[in-house]
């Protein structure tokens, strides 16, 4: 039976940003893997059909995985929905995640939702993954940087 992993968090930063941080492929090469992972965004079309394709590298073992999915629903700032699929026949499956955004008063409320992870992948280290993940983010779009 597939897992599926929820996750909350408040950033102090605008969802205008935070969605940015989704949608721009530097950015989601920044923040999406996890701690010791490296990222490549091949493609990403961020429109409702619009696909995306990426690789993650294990710095370590130097071995990586790639990805890929579709938008299924797109609301800038404010909700994304999309599909993952591994390349790797040993993760069959597709995902489904759903991503809020929600302006609150000291920035953005943003909850993730994740259904249908294969199997072979623990729903603990799911989330483990995801945790480390929104922490590179709140990393990334909390520091409010004035153009010199």
């Amino acid at each position: 039976m597939p897992n599926s992993v929820s996750l909350h968090r408040v950033l102090k930063a605008s969802p205008e940003k935070v969605y940015r941080a989704f949608t721009e492929a530097l950015a989601i090469a920044s923040w999406l893997p996890p701690y010791g992972f490296l990222c490549t965004v091949h493609e990403m079309d961020v429109k409702v059909g619009g696909s995306f394709r990426m690789s993650f590298h294990n710095f370590t073992t130097s071995h990586g995985h790639s990805f890929g999915g579709k938008y299924l629903e797109v609301k800038p700032n404010e909700f994304l929905k999309y599909t993952d699929k591994f390349d790797a026949p040993n993760l069959p499956g597709e995902m489904v995640t759903s991503v809020t955004l929600r302006k609150v008063i000291v920035g953005t409320e943003i909850k993730v939702t994740q259904e249908g992870i294969p199997d072979m992948i623990p729903a603990e280290m799911c989330y483990l993954g995801w945790q480390e993940s929104l922490d590179k983010l709140m990393r990334l779009v909390e520091p409010v940087i004035p153009d010199a």
